[in-house]
């Protein structure tokens, strides 16, 4: 039993998942289908009010201790890729999208929806595109799961927020994202100064070193030319959450024109 722990929660010495495979497609069906049922059930949801609240409960505890996990394996497993913890704080915004989006189910708070929300779209898109930090985890390892309950549940959180509780970005959102991303940025760049050579905390200190292929790999080593880029991706990608909000604002205010205009036609006939 020791052995198949230490197994378990341990990495493997040859490369064990691989991009673009079904171990890479497979959780992602999974939350996609959560998903779905989430949009399919969203009224009941919401009148049962005790069974929402589990839910939400539920959901937020699973975040929590996914997040959590992540530092008890490598404290308590030895041998790891890296087993200093302190090199991987939840400085990241993955873990604290996590952190966030589990009070954010809690307390249906919509100024911390305003947060994930954009977190979660620009800030995990690419860790699942080329998540090459379980290079050497695959299905038969804990590190597989807890990077897609972690990665995928920020994911599941919003939607539920947006389908049964109504919730919505705006403007004021992006605005308020952005600004705790910053500060965010300031506390990882702080982290690596003081934590020296092992900490890269939001790729400020240097390219993700991570085995295999990865999109951030090609951020280029000059600190002030990656971190340009690196705000350039964010706003583009803050951009790209927000526009099927403003797609619909504009659906519907084009609808409200149109509909202004018919009942003043009708007005106009009936004086006639």
């Amino acid at each position: 039993m020791k052995d198949f722990f230490h197994y378990f929660f341990s990495k493997g010495d040859t490369q064990e998942f691989y991009d673009y495979s079904f171990a890479h497609f497979a959780p992602i069906l999974v939350a996609a289908l959560l998903i779905f049922l989430i949009y399919r059930k969203r009224d009941a949801l919401l009148s049962r009010e005790r069974l929402d609240y589990n839910i939400r409960m539920a959901m937020a505890f699973t975040m929590i201790v996914s997040e959590m996990s992540y530092f008890w394996r490598l404290v308590g497993v030895s041998g790891d890729l890296n087993p200093n913890a302190v090199d991987h704080l939840p400085i990241t915004i993955c873990g604290w999208g996590i952190v966030l989006g589990s009070y954010m189910l809690a307390t249906k708070s919509q100024k911390l929806f305003d947060i994930v929300y954009f977190w979660v779209f620009a800030g995990t898109i690419f860790a699942l595109i080329t998540p090459t930090v379980i290079a050497y985890t695959g299905p038969t390892r804990y590190r597989y799961y807890q990077f897609w309950i972690e990665h995928l549940m920020g994911y599941i959180a919003v939607f539920y927020m947006i389908f049964v509780h109504k919730m919505r970005p705006t403007i004021k959102s992006a605005v308020r994202a952005y600004g705790w991303l910053a500060v965010l940025a300031v506390i990882a760049y702080v982290a690596n100064v003081v934590i020296g050579p092992g900490a890269n905390y939001l790729f400020m200190a240097r390219p993700e070193d991570t085995p295999g292929d990865s999109i951030t790999k090609i951020l280029p080593e000059n600190m002030v030319l990656r971190l340009f880029i690196m705000a350039a991706v964010v706003t583009a990608l803050f951009l790209l959450s927000y526009l099927p909000w403003l797609l619909m604002d504009y659906k519907k205010k084009k609808s409200a024109v149109v509909e202004e205009i018919a009942t003043a036609e009708d007005k106009e006939l009936i004086e006639v």
